[in-house]
């Protein structure tokens, strides 16, 4: 009897760059030591946050968690991807696949909300310093960080398994070098449209949604940066949030550019570039970000070091 479906015996070939082998050397190279860097710099973060007291608040709890997140998230790919730049092997196994589209999936989510519990923590402490304690107390971080992590998950639960069993009729030619969702939905070889429409739904919720409370929650903080008076007070109040605005027109940006592009080839290239960016370089300049914009995190990394 005819499989109907090879790729579920076979896994996956990532097709990538691999129609540009000098490309492919290049890149190979380039992602490696962004990769490194992002290692280095987010482990760092994570370290630093754990070590110095002075940096045991709900800020930098968050930005801990984001930076473990960009781990995770870089992770969850680019050590596949590296392989299958350095020689010409290009296939991953189903189970290889499902676990780096489950990882991409809720990861991705996961970030995408506790970025805008981030922009809740600043806009606490911008429009309600003297209230800030009480608003951010320790018992709700850990709730938003819960309730960032299960609707991550639960995006990844219900997208994943639907992805990966959708019938492709033998295909296993990806044309991306990730198992990507729009990339394996593209593949099937019956009509698609209710997975399409259910990640459509769930893009609203977990990307759109959290936008909307990010760009809600800076409207309030201009505001309140309007009002105050002293030339002193608006900079300080700006070098709080600007570190964190950076990092959300970054992560944000890529994702939304790259998936309002058309189906043609030039934009499928296109595609592959920005996921290389949020998946690569932002996670990379998230921590320069952080630290070059922000004393307090100088400062424990001075500290830190000097201790060693």
């Amino acid at each position: 009897m005819e499989r109907s479906n090879d790729s579920c015996a076979y896994g996956f070939i990532l097709v990538g760059f691999s129609d540009r082998p000098k490309l492919e050397m290049a890149l190979f190279t380039v992602n490696l030591t962004l990769y490194s860097v992002a290692v280095l710099g987010n482990c760092t973060i994570i370290l630093v946050c754990v070590l110095d007291p002075r940096l045991h608040t709900p800020m930098y709890f968050f930005l801990a968690n984001l930076s473990f997140l960009d781990l995770c998230f870089s992770t969850s790919c680019v050590p596949q991807m590296l392989a299958n730049l350095w020689g010409p092997d290009k296939s991953i196994s189903l189970g290889g696949c499902s676990v780096q589209l489950f990882a991409f999936l809720s990861v991705g989510g996961v970030e995408c909300i506790l970025l805008a519990v981030m922009a809740y923590d600043r806009y606490a402490a911008v429009c309600r310093p003297l209230h800030y304690s009480a608003i951010m107390h320790p018992q709700l971080c850990l709730r938003l960080l819960a309730a960032a992590w299960g609707s991550g998950l639960l995006n990844a639960v219900v997208m994943s398994p639907l992805t990966m069993t959708l019938p492709r009729c033998g295909r296993r030619r990806v044309n991306h070098f990730l198992c990507e969702m729009p990339a394996l939905i593209k593949m099937a070889c019956v009509d698609a449209r209710a997975v399409e429409m259910l990640a459509f739904a769930f893009a609203i919720l977990i990307v759109l949604l959290p936008l909307g409370l990010i760009l809600v929650s800076y409207g309030y903080i201009a505001a309140a940066v309007r009002r105050i008076k002293s030339a002193a007070g608006r900079r300080k109040a700006l070098n709080t949030c600007s570190s964190h605005l950076t990092v959300v027109s970054l992560f944000y940006g890529s994702i939304i550019y790259m998936y309002m592009q058309p189906g043609n080839s030039s934009s499928q290239d296109q595609g592959k570039f920005l996921t290389l960016f949020y998946n690569l370089v932002t996670p990379m300049l998230n921590p320069l970000i952080y630290t070059l914009r922000n004393k307090e995190v100088k400062s424990a990394l001075k500290k830190v070091l000097g201790r060693r």
